[in-house]
């Protein structure tokens, strides 16, 4: 099989940490090279970053004209600020490249649009970053649900909630100012909410209301926010999103980012299963899935978890070689629903229906 070699365009800590060092295993101690898949080389707008290229070994481009001009690149992993995606996906596209994109897939609807087209037009995989639903525990944890181990699901409970932007540094960060690049819990942390609800359930959200919370921290975006959300099927759950709860210590916080699924016979618990985590030993903290029905408990054991980012690169990487290409359009879904909570919590929790 031959490997698809793709390129980097923004080489931040996390590109660098997440994507090139566990993505593409560029860290040798800890994986083995992709069988599908290399990262060629990178480029960032701090000419900084290229000390950290040079340590990977990874050839470094002055700027992403050049990066996009090698015909030996095939693919671009886009991991810049977000209002940058949609113009860098687009002219990736234009030059005959395939595209993953950092999360959210643009900052304006019809950019999205406008990138899901260009790529069924001209046969480019599109995919987006959603990580998460590649989490071995996320993946049981939908098996779980298939398997009826807690009996009829009648309600769930997504959240990813944590302390950010209380400090000066951090509140001058674009998460915490800058709601045109998608900052503040909704844009930021409730896409990954929304796709792993609409994965574990294999339903669209087609419904949705939202309430922000009560506005307490210097901020400019939103504190937090509060969902209700119908899939297609009818089940009705919730997601809470949020930058002003302290959760506890760091490891408490990561804890908490999960869900509850609740049947008429029990619950099934996921814990730190919605972050960057994939489940190794040596990671923060450990990944859990606990299935609990009262009076019989037990955690689900994963024994050979995988990389989360590696498997995001591996599926675009074989939708390239099998001639499958993705179309972005779970991109262009996600980004819908963000909107969607915006309007809603800008209307006094309205509802609002989603087209799908």
């Amino acid at each position: 099989m031959r490997r698809i070699k793709y390129g980097m365009i923004g080489f931040g800590s996390i590109a660098e940490n997440r994507l090139a060092k566990e993505g593409f295993a560029l860290d040798r101690n800890r994986f083995a090279p992709l069988a599908e898949a290399e990262l060629e080389g990178v480029t960032d707008i701090n000419p900084v970053r290229r000390e950290a290229a040079a340590a990977l070994g990874v050839k470094w481009y002055a700027d992403a004209a050049a990066l996009l001009m090698d015909p030996q690149i095939e693919a671009v992993f886009v991991t810049t600020n977000n209002q940058s995606h949609a113009s860098l996906t687009i002219q990736a596209m234009e030059a005959g490249k395939h595209v993953i994109v950092e999360k959210p897939i643009a900052t304006r609807l019809e950019d999205a649009r406008q990138m899901c087209v260009m790529a069924r037009e001209r046969r480019l995989s599109l995919a987006v970053d959603h990580m998460m639903i590649y989490n071995a525990y996320n993946i049981k944890a939908k098996e779980q649900l298939a398997l009826n181990v807690v009996g009829p699901v009648n309600d769930c409970c997504f959240h990813m909630e944590c302390c950010y932007g209380r400090g000066a540094v951090e509140a001058a960060s674009w998460r915490c100012s800058k709601p045109e690049e998608m900052g503040g819990p909704l844009g930021d942390v409730a896409s990954h909410c929304f796709y792993m609800a609409e994965y574990i359930f294999g339903k669209a959200i087609v419904e949705l209301a939202c309430v922000y919370y009560p506005k307490l921290m210097n901020i400019v975006v939103e504190d937090g926010a509060y969902l209700k959300f119908k899939l297609s099927d009818g089940l009705c759950g919730s997601i809470r999103v949020a930058f002003s709860e302290p959760r506890g210590g760091m490891d408490v916080t990561l804890d908490n980012l999960g869900y509850e699924i609740y049947g008429e016979e029990g619950v099934i618990r996921g814990h730190g299963t919605m972050f960057q985590l994939s489940g190794f030993p040596d990671e923060p903290i450990p990944v859990r899935l606990e299935v609990d029905r009262i009076k019989d408990r037990y955690d689900v054991v994963i024994e050979h978890p995988v990389n989360i980012y590696q498997q995001v690169v591996r599926s675009h990487a074989q939708s390239i070689l099998k001639n499958r290409p993705f179309d972005g359009e779970e991109g262009y879904h996600n980004l819908k629903l963000i909107a969607a909570a915006h309007e809603s919590a800008r209307n006094c929790g309205k509802l609002i229906k989603i087209d799908i």
